[in-house]
């Protein structure tokens, strides 16, 4: 039994445990972002300089691959801990497996690059959906503490994501780039030695599976699980064999799981809206969280290429330099965690400040997508100025993460709250995997939409993702008010 502690307020009024997770997730984002800061500046390097010398078609195909089995592996890594081996264990396994991914990158082969990345989208689904369900049990039904406590272990996250780019960006661009994985790695298990001590302040939360109905339903699970150990075992080896002969290349398996994607969303949405005992009001949630998803992922898409096409957009044509004094491109990557320390704030208040007045949750969802739209607005003319081989001002991209960050405040908190209120009680815990759905298909097409970066003029890229997202957003706006009577008395 999963007990939280009820009258724990060490951490700032809140249980001492909070600390211990979020540490563990700061350095879990640490590992992650430093290694993503990274990445595909590190395949599309010339060999000379120790990348890949990937052309960027394959070099976003990779990063696609990887963003988004990054979090299409949190539904089995939540059902892993569910059933088998506890939310603390798998937190504990994911983080070590992440580890010795990135420890994987640190050798300089092409066999490693590829294992290590393996690696991490495995520990990465162990860990990053169970810690969160953790933080959730160290507090009791009606602690009100809880969305409190939540939005403290989002700052976590963000503290992570700010300081990794500076540290792992720095020692991969101006040390080695195998220098900037390995200093991921080590982060990691700092978090993971933090995570041990700290254990004993998390009482009994995650430490056990939910229990089995029976003997005999544990026994069936425990051969059902051996069965699907097996199987993947041998599909891994027949496709690592097929690889090593050149028989398959990893374009042809990007464009494998980019279908796999689209068939897991259409089974899912599928059996969501004819399956199913719902009410008539139930009903209509369901058909608006089918619109959220869409929403969230055309904005997922459009956002995550913070790491792909921007990252591109910052080494080769934007001046790492001010005032003469020079930094590393993927130091980028920090702004965007920075805006959010900055905005969070700022948005709160803004929102309690409304009251009545506050917009729907439609409307938030049309502001984030037309905050990520002018961001890429921006970046038109930015990319215009940079068509002769002029690299801009920093302060171009400054404005286009600043307009990122003020889009994903209206949409990202907003739209887990809102899968969370919509869904029937019955799936509740599902619709949190819907939302990490959206953040799959999301990053997949941001990684694909990279390979156009040498195949099309940036202006013409830049321009088409714009309009894309801004008309995406005003007919989203257009239909608000039909849509927020669909939601009943959610707002």
């Amino acid at each position: 039994m999963n007990a939280p502690v009820v009258h724990d307020r060490a951490f700032f009024g809140h249980p001492r445990g909070l600390s211990t997770l979020f540490f563990t997730e700061m350095w879990e984002r640490f590992s992650y972002y430093g290694m993503r800061a990274l990445l595909i500046l590190f395949m599309t390097a010339p060999l000379a300089s120790g990348g890949l010398g990937f052309d960027t078609s394959t070099a976003g195909a990779v990063y696609g691959l990887y963003t988004s089995m990054v979090y299409m592996t949190t539904l089995p890594g939540g059902w892993i801990a569910d059933r088998l081996i506890g939310q603390r264990r798998a937190v504990f396994y994911g983080g070590a497996i992440i580890a010795a991914g990135h420890f994987s990158m640190a050798v300089p082969s092409l066999a490693t690059f590829y294992l290590g990345l393996f690696l991490i989208v495995i520990g990465t689904g162990l860990l990053k959906g169970n810690v969160s369900v953790i933080v959730g049990q160290l507090y009791g039904p009606q602690d009100t503490r809880r969305d409190a406590g939540f939005s403290i272990f989002y700052m976590g996250i963000n503290l992570g994501a700010f300081v990794a780019p500076l540290v792992c960006g720095y020692l991969g661009q101006r040390v080695n780039w195998h220098a900037g994985f390995a200093a991921a790695g080590v982060g990691m298990v700092i978090g993971l030695i933090q995570y041990q001590l700290g254990a004993k302040y998390l009482g009994n939360a995650g430490l056990e599976p939910v229990p089995a109905a029976s003997q005999e339903a544990a026994a069936a699970l425990v051969s059902r699980t051996r069965l699907a150990g097996v199987l993947t075992v041998v599909a891994l080896l027949i496709f690592g064999v097929l690889a090593y002969r050149g028989v398959i290349d990893v374009t042809q398996v990007a464009d494998a799981a980019g279908y796999l994607l689209l068939m897991i969303t259409v089974a899912f949405f599928g059996w969501l809206f004819l399956a199913g005992d719902w009410t008539p009001a139930e009903r209509k949630r369901l058909y608006v969280i089918g619109l959220f998803f869409l929403a969230a992922a055309i904005f997922w898409s459009l956002f995550e290429q913070a790491g792909s096409t921007l990252n591109l957009f910052g080494d080769r044509d934007t001046r790492t330099s001010i005032f003469g004094w020079s930094f590393p491109s993927s130091w980028f990557q920090s702004m965007n965690s920075m805006f959010v320390w900055t905005l969070a704030p700022v948005f709160a208040w803004i929102w309690i400040s409304l009251g009545t007045r506050e917009p729907s949750t439609p409307v938030k969802f049309s502001l984030g997508l037309l905050g990520v739209g002018a961001g890429f607005a921006v970046l038109v003319v930015a990319s215009q100025l940079a068509a002769g081989g002029v690299q801009v001002s920093p302060l171009w991209l400054t404005v286009v993460y600043l307009l990122h960050t003020v889009g994903e405040l209206c949409l990202s908190p907003v739209g887990l709250s809102a899968m969370t209120k919509l869904a029937p009680a019955r799936i509740c815990g599902l619709m949190m995997g819907v939302w990490f759905l959206a953040t799959s298909v999301g990053n997949f097409i941001a990684g694909r939409l990279a390979g156009f970066y040498e195949q099309m003029p940036l202006p013409t890229l830049f321009t088409t993702i714009a309009l894309f997202s801004i008309v995406a957003g005003l007919l989203l706006l257009a239909v608000a008010p039909p849509i927020k009577r669909m939601m009943g008395e959610v707002n």
